[in-house]
């Protein structure tokens, strides 16, 4: 019975890194990647549809993301949905491919860039810390229930702590990953 519960709790916890990691690819580094262009939709006859699905995206140098749309007419539609992302860039088109030039980021924007970075594991943490404290309440339930002994339970408890704690260290780690891609010059 707890260990269906410390299941639910792993299974969360581990949609919470994964959550944490996608958003942190579509943080710009000092690198060009396609997924900087995950959430940028355009209006395709009527729907919002996202570029890749109406565009080949490449990353042919460090820093340039290019853009082949399928049709020559939707490079304006492209152009003004990369401008209302606010990525950052500016789109340069030479009638049939779409340029991102990515500028370098400056130490400063760096810094800032690294401070959202440590907001953003520190609500995967807050997430962790919740989903960790329903746990506990899952299993003092059971023992409330006479469904499992006080042993039980505080064995529960203990393993609901260290299944948190390895959450929170694989937080740390996908975030010192990132801080490094994003210092490196």
């Amino acid at each position: 019975m707890t260990k269906d519960v410390i299941a639910a709790m792993k299974s969360h916890m581990e949609k919470t890194v994964e959550s944490l990691r996608r958003e942190y690819q579509k943080i710009r580094t000092g690198r060009a990647s396609t997924s900087l262009l995950d959430d940028v939709k355009l209006d395709y006859y009527g729907t919002p549809t996202p570029v890749s699905q109406v565009a080949t995206l490449a990353v042919p140098e460090p820093r340039t993301i290019t853009l082949q749309p399928w049709e020559s007419k939707l490079i304006p539609l492209i152009e003004k949905a990369i401008m209302n992302a606010n990525l950052g860039v500016t789109p340069a088109n030479d009638g049939k491919l779409i340029r991102l030039v990515l500028p370098p980021l400056t130490e400063e924007r760096r810094k800032d860039i690294v401070k959202q970075l440590k907001k953003m594991a520190e609500e995967a943490k807050v997430a962790l810390r919740n989903l960790r404290r329903d746990a506990i309440d899952g299993v003092k339930k059971l023992e409330k229930d006479k469904k499992i002994s006080e042993d039980d339970l505080k064995r529960a408890e203990k393993e609901v702590q260290d299944v948190t704690k390895t959450f929170e260290t694989k937080i740390d780690e996908v975030l010192v990953h990132k801080e490094k891609e994003v210092m490196e010059v």
